[in-house]
């Protein structure tokens, strides 16, 4: 894929694809703009057309036109190039090998089959007087969200949808893969009001059918089977329509049913998706991550509801999503049912979320009697099954007073049952998750190192200062990274993030479109005298450092080992030192 990439890459304008979401303007050789990602009112959004990059100084975030596209629009890589070629008109088929080519042609064939049967669908619905009655006056959508949500319906007919489909070209089996047949190879979908589920593109993978006529024999909602395209476990329905409010609002709304989603929107609450009713996944939780990390769940309150929640939370903290729940005033049992009553109760409901542990520690307390013995072991077995998957210590600790405070019991009898009681002893089960991989130190701000090396990297008559360097004078593993590459490669300018800073490329990305470049005190007559002063700064601040580190180590020894007297020495050592400073 990387051949296409770059074919893709070489066919778009940067500016221009960042232009449909931005508003840039020229900055010298340079485009800015306002953060997508952030309120600011002051442009820190650069685009470098020459170097094909962007960087976000608001919220650190930079890369290429792909990595552009998967934040903005939610998508992994290979949905963001799949975009970019259809906006490039690059055929990724050809850059596949024979059997991945066959299976992205059959992809293909699918996509195009369900995009034929939605428009079937709504053109059906246009032409069925039950259908307008049922989906305009029953439901009560208007014309917008059933456009938005490309809403129809499967005529009663048993090969209505098949005989059209034949006739555009489509065999039966690619209808079979399509999930659009039944076991005797006739329509799925009858007489329905079909709802397209659609990928974080907006292309349809499948659909959702809701019967219209009372029929007890029959299934009140029918979705697609998995396909090669449909997968409930990692769908979001209505990602596509939603992701531009959720980018806004920063927070996602995950509803059970696909009818609350379109009644959230058409009431004007449009950060809502649902997924398959309470089956939440990590692979949906993922994907939404990638736009915001605080959601919302409005799931039943009875107990699958309950166990769901519980489940979502160690996935939630794996993937380090912050997770809160939406309760439904007395009397609503959905969504849907709490808009039609009032849509303005349905926004109140999702700004008095709970944080998701306080809800279901509230649920666990409520289900017990907390004035028995056994009620109060019950409570304090349920609440320190979700506790313990909580990986900050003190969020730990706050939900052990608050356990302590509603069950009336000590916190060293909690203390002492947390740590005792094994989970495999639990009552629950709980989601086992892998371990976070190791992450990167937080690198410690500092503008003077990353204007020199935003400069060094595009100035060659300054890399011999950096030979003469350790890099280890920098701030973090990023920077040392950087100057350590400049010393052993000086000579040449970086336009482009090398092979062997690929690992720090968002901070590379950021050097390259630092906006210091221009400032008067680096321009080419000042910039070797800058630097050099620059680097002897930073050299003295490692220096002072280290002696600092060294005499409170001497201090601790000193101390430890009963010389106070020449403790107290080193300690007004190291206060003149720190004064100095001063």
């Amino acid at each position: 894929m990387q051949d296409a990439k770059e074919e893709v890459r070489a066919r778009l304008n940067i500016e221009d694809v960042i232009g449909e979401y931005v508003q840039l303007k020229r900055s010298g050789r340079n485009f800015k703009g306002l953060s997508p990602f952030s309120g600011e009112k002051t442009p820190s959004f650069y685009v470098s057309p020459e170097k094909h990059i962007w960087h976000d100084f608001s919220s650190g975030r930079g890369g290429d036109i792909f990595g552009f596209i998967m934040e903005v629009e939610g998508l992994d890589f290979r949905q963001a190039l799949e975009l970019l070629a259809r906006r490039a008109g690059v055929d990724l088929n050809l850059y596949q090998d024979g059997s991945s080519r066959k299976l992205a042609e059959k992809r293909k064939r699918i996509l195009e089959a369900l995009e034929w049967a939605a428009t079937y669908y709504q053109k059906s619905m246009l032409s069925n007087p039950r259908a307008i009655e049922y989906i305009f006056k029953t439901r009560g959508l208007n014309k917008n969200v059933v456009q938005d949500f490309r809403i129809g319906y499967a005529p009663d007919k048993g090969d209505a949808l098949v005989s059209f489909l034949t006739k555009k070209g489509f065999s039966l089996q690619e209808l079979n893969d399509a999930g659009l047949l039944n076991r005797f190879k006739t329509d799925l979908f009858r007489g329905r009001m079909m709802v397209p589920l659609m990928d974080l593109g907006g292309q349809v993978v499948g659909f959702t059918g809701r019967i219209i006529n009372d029929d007890p024999s029959a299934p009140k909602y029918l979705n697609t089977p998995q396909t090669l395209l449909y997968d409930k476990s990692r769908h979001v329905f209505g990602f596509s329509q939603a992701k531009d409010s959720i980018r806004r609002g920063n927070y996602a709304v995950i509803v059970e049913g696909n009818l609350d989603v379109v009644s959230s929107h058409q009431a004007m609450v449009s950060e809502v998706v649902a997924t398959a009713g309470t089956a939440l996944t990590e692979h949906h939780l993922r994907a939404l991550a990638r736009i915001t990390s605080n959601i919302k769940l409005s799931f039943d309150g009875d107990s699958a509801g309950l166990t769901a929640t519980e489940r979502a939370i160690p996935i939630a903290q794996h993937v380090g999503i912050n997770l809160s729940i939406i309760t439904l005033p007395e009397g609503a049992k959905d969504p849907d049912e709490l808009i039609q009553r009032s849509a303005s109760l349905w926004q109140v409901a999702i700004e008095q979320s709970l944080p998701v542990v306080d809800w279901v520690i509230d649920r666990f307390a409520q289900r017990e009697d907390l004035s028995t013995a056994s009620g109060k072991a019950a409570f304090t077995s349920a609440a320190l099954g979700v506790i313990r998957n909580l990986k900050d210590p003190v969020e730990q600790e706050h939900y052990l007073s608050l356990v302590a405070k509603k069950g009336n019991v000590s916190l060293d009898a909690l203390a002492r049952k947390l740590s005792k009681v094994p989970e495999a002893t639990e009552t629950r089960k709980t989601v086992k998750v892998p371990k976070d991989p190791p992450q990167e130190e937080r690198q410690i701000p500092d503008k003077n190192q990353d204007a020199l090396l935003a400069i060094a990297i595009i100035d060659p008559s300054l890399h011999d200062l950096f030979m003469k360097t350790d890099p280890l004078i920098f701030n973090g593993p990023e920077r040392q990274s950087v100057a350590a590459h400049l010393a052993k490669h000086g000579g040449k300018a970086l336009s482009s993030v090398p092979k062997g800073l690929q690992a720090h490329e968002k901070y590379v990305t950021m050097l390259l479109l630092h906006p210091d470049v221009e400032n008067v005190a680096w321009n080419k007559e000042n910039r070797l005298a800058t630097a050099s002063q620059v680097l002897r700064s930073i050299h003295a601040n490692y220096q002072k450092k280290n002696t600092k580190e060294a005499l409170l180590e001497k201090e601790r020894e000193l101390r430890s080992s009963g010389n106070i007297t020449e403790a107290d020495n080193v300690l007004r050592q190291l206060s003149a030192l720190i004064k100095g400073e001063k």
